[in-house]
């Protein structure tokens, strides 16, 4: 009984060390929920707290050809918004250089031009090491898993926080193709 014992502590204690050395075992996220970014104004925030709803997460630029898109983007958003949809807009320096501008110019244009008011992040890389997190797992969870060819690629997530589909930037937010799975998604309960 004390050998066991003694077994146990041992076992436990090297446990302990494995832990403080290595870290804990990360879980692969299961759900867009896990993750957190910063908005547009600097604050960090929790994509839990679009829990239930249905997601078309998209990387913009200010001077791209399909910097049009926002216009679309915004009359979804306040189509469906009532139902659930909220699209979330993560603006991406990444091909080429058409989003230069800082995180308040970039509002500021938004607001200006396309008079956007879905949730819009702070500016980041969506392909590459220093890829975002969620960006790297959105990629994982499509069947193309290949990188982002350009801005204004959409991701559609369901309520329970898990992607749908994946669309390049020609699928324009008012195709049929986009519009219909968005209604598909959120009739799902």
């Amino acid at each position: 009984m004390v050998r066991k014992v003694g077994i146990i502590a041992v076992a436990l204690a090297v446990s302990a060390l494995a832990v403080a050395f290595f870290g804990p075992q990360a879980k692969e996220p299961q759900n867009v929920y896990s993750f957190k970014a910063k908005d547009i104004d600097g604050k960090d925030r929790s994509l839990s707290e679009f829990r239930g709803k249905v997601l078309l997460i998209v990387n913009t630029a200010s001077f791209c050809g399909y910097t049009r898109q926002y216009e679309g983007l915004e009359k979804l958003y306040r189509d469906h918004k009532s139902e659930g949809l909220v699209v979330l807009g993560f603006p991406c320096n990444q091909f080429g250089n058409q989003e230069p501008n800082s995180e308040a110019e970039i509002k500021q244009f938004c607001k200006q031009k396309f008079d956007v008011s879905f949730p819009m992040f702070a500016k980041i890389d969506v392909n590459g090491p220093k890829a975002h997190p969620l960006y790297k797992w959105l990629k994982a969870q499509t069947k193309d898993t290949s990188d982002i060819q350009w801005n204004f690629t959409k991701f559609l997530v369901g309520r329970d926080g898990r992607v749908v589909a994946r669309f390049p930037s020609n699928v324009a937010p008012d195709s049929r193709e986009l519009v219909d799975a968005v209604k598909k998604a959120l009739m799902r309960r």
